[in-house]
């Protein structure tokens, strides 16, 4: 094999790919970023043997072929190159020389042929909207997806869409985050969880947000296949946890804040609160809201700002990163704090659009 591209075509195949290669596989294989060379392009595919990301560029191809290249260290190196054109090829079918300039790197490569082909997705469904909207919503509920490897049911966003509304939702038991889309004709019905790891790498997709995407289900898999691209995902198979019985049924409190006075606030106490889990204390009344952070040794924080209330005189405390993540996806100057006691959860939500977006989290002791 041997082919000349530029440096940041190159780059971008490579690091979308490897969004899918393992590191924490003992399967080398599964380490690898998948490079062949075919005609006039170049196809790049990672896979972890659950998750296949594969993208296509024209090429320069003066011989065909294929390799398998450690994932990590290839986009290491490509990251670090300036621009211009780089060269790649084989020699003695177990190394790999990379060049750009004067720079040279002899690399070492796997077998392609033990290299997992990504499986087909089937059509028993498919959902179609632009990326914007896809980004949009997932953007909103991403952040609260769980990262515990010993829960792996809540590792993902679960996606349901009735035909006129499409609901995600995503938890880490100690916040939940939903998304609502009303839109008739998106697609077929679908119910599924879908890995946080996929939904990232259908964002990342190297198109504008104008561009409409088609997500196929089938077979229990996720798929996406345009030109110059193809994501293959399992979808999580196991059941989602009953999010609904989370969701506060009535509120007896109520704090309206400004989005951006909140955040900047919060923002601030969160130098002082890192060391003590984030823990901040909000302190409500009629009119006003204290904001305050402790360190054993950094200190004390106070932060002040107005609010309009309803019963809100009430002392509760939240991880503040959580706050911050819950006011990124409003996209309205107002936002609603709704709440009953102290220790039971608080909703936070759009002054605007109530039944949009909305986003439960669980307070933290006061002590």
């Amino acid at each position: 094999m041997k082919i000349t591209c530029p440096r940041k075509e190159f780059f971008e195949a490579v690091s979308a790919a490897g969004t899918a290669a393992s590191a924490r596989t003992s399967v080398n294989i599964l380490q690898t970023l998948k490079i062949e060379a075919n005609g006039s392009s170049v196809r790049v595919v990672g896979c972890d043997g659950e998750m296949w990301v594969e993208r296509r560029f024209p090429c320069l191809v003066d011989e065909d072929g294929a390799i398998c290249v450690p994932a990590k260290l290839l986009v290491d190196i490509a990251n670090s190159l300036p621009e211009g054109d780089v060269h790649l090829s084989t020699s003695d079918g177990t190394n790999v020389l990379l060049t750009h300039g004067a720079s040279e790197y002899r690399l070492h490569s796997l077998d392609p042929i033990d290299f997992p082909d990504a499986p087909d997705f089937g059509g028993e469904s498919n959902l179609s909207l632009t990326l914007g909207e896809f980004r949009e919503a997932v953007d909103s509920v991403i952040f609260a997806v769980s990262t515990d490897p010993h829960r792996p049911g809540i590792s993902g966003v679960q996606l349901n869409y009735d035909g006129s509304m499409m609901r995600l939702v995503a938890t880490d038991t100690h916040r939940l985050a939903v998304r609502e889309v009303v839109k008739e004709g998106l697609g077929s019905n679908v119910s599924t969880v879908v890995p946080a790891k996929a939904l990232r790498a259908i964002q990342s997709l190297p198109f504008p947000d104008d561009v409409t995407i088609n997500l196929n289900f089938g077979n229990g898999r996720l798929g996406v296949a345009t030109d110059s691209a193809k994501i293959v995902s399992q979808l999580l198979t196991d059941k989602y946890p009953n999010w609904e019985r989370v969701v506060p049924a009535e509120s007896t409190r109520s704090w309206s804040l400004e989005r951006d006075q909140l955040g900047s606030k919060v923002r601030r106490a969160m130098i002082v609160a890192k060391d003590s889990a984030n823990r901040l204390r909000f302190k409500g009344n009629e009119e006003t809201l204290l904001i305050a952070a402790r360190s054993e040794e950094k200190g004390d924080a106070k932060e002040e700002l107005n609010m309009i209330s309803s019963n809100g005189d009430l002392e509760i405390a939240f991880n503040g990163k959580y706050v911050l993540d819950a006011l990124e996806p409003i996209a309205g100057p107002g936002i609603k704090v709704e709440m009953t006691e102290s220790m039971r959860p608080a909703v936070f939500r759009s002054a605007d659009e109530e039944k949009m977006y909305f986003c439960v989290i669980m307070p933290m002791s006061l002590m």
